[in-house]
């Protein structure tokens, strides 16, 4: 920019609930709030404030069809994610930026089981090697419901609730939720085919099938 300032992120609206013990920080510190963060996914895909603020776009290449871009309200790709097909458990790879080397891989998403009757996914950060995951998401009562935990705790990071809302913790990397959304909500869309859009309306269960058609 002219000025040699970075543009500002749009601060999402606040909610009341009670902040998680430590701060978790996966894309990067500037998308921690001090308070609780509520999001919504629109048809378009686009991920705003509950004052309506656009924060977040997600978006899809013609030529790259296993592949979304997370981007912020300017345009700049914060994440890019890629679906990685014939592997056991549908993993989903997600990269800094618009890169995809190894040194950027910022997180990796699978399914925790081969076959499941609800959504479970195992989440690890690039650094981890082991069999340990750092967060998990877990359908809940609903089919269009679920929860991002942290490891094997019953920590609460964040809800999906109704297919398009994100209720997001204080001191939570909220970019990060929406990155892990974008994978659970083109889970039923891991084949490349049809509209991601029109994919995130669909249940959230889809990414049951989705990423077990992938293995």
């Amino acid at each position: 920019m002219a000025t040699g300032q970075a543009p500002r992120n749009p601060i999402p609206a606040m909610r009341t609930y009670p902040p998680v013990e430590h701060p978790v920080v996966v894309i990067g510190p500037q998308y921690l709030a001090q308070y609780p963060v509520e999001l919504a996914v629109n048809r378009d895909f686009n991920v705003s404030g509950i004052n309506g603020t656009l924060i977040f776009q997600v978006k899809s290449k013609l030529l790259s069809p296993r592949r979304r871009f997370l981007k912020d309200a300017a345009g700049n790709t914060l994440v890019n994610l890629r679906h990685k097909i014939r592997t056991m458990h549908g993993k989903w790879e997600a990269f800094r930026g618009e890169s995809e080397e190894q040194s950027d891989l910022i997180f990796t998403a699978k399914k925790s089981k081969m076959f499941q009757f609800k959504t479970e996914l195992d989440v690890f950060l690039g650094n981890n090697k082991g069999e340990v995951p750092d967060f998990k998401v877990k359908e809940g009562n609903s089919e269009s419901s679920c929860s991002i935990l942290l490891g094997d705790s019953n920590t609460m990071l964040a809800q999906v609730h109704g297919r398009h809302t994100l209720a997001i913790m204080p001191n939570v990397d909220y970019a990060f939720i929406v990155a892990l959304v974008v994978v659970i909500l083109n889970g039923d869309n891991a084949d490349g085919h049809g509209d991601a859009a029109t994919t995130s309306l669909n249940v959230l269960n889809g990414v049951v099938e989705g990423l077990g058609s992938a293995a």
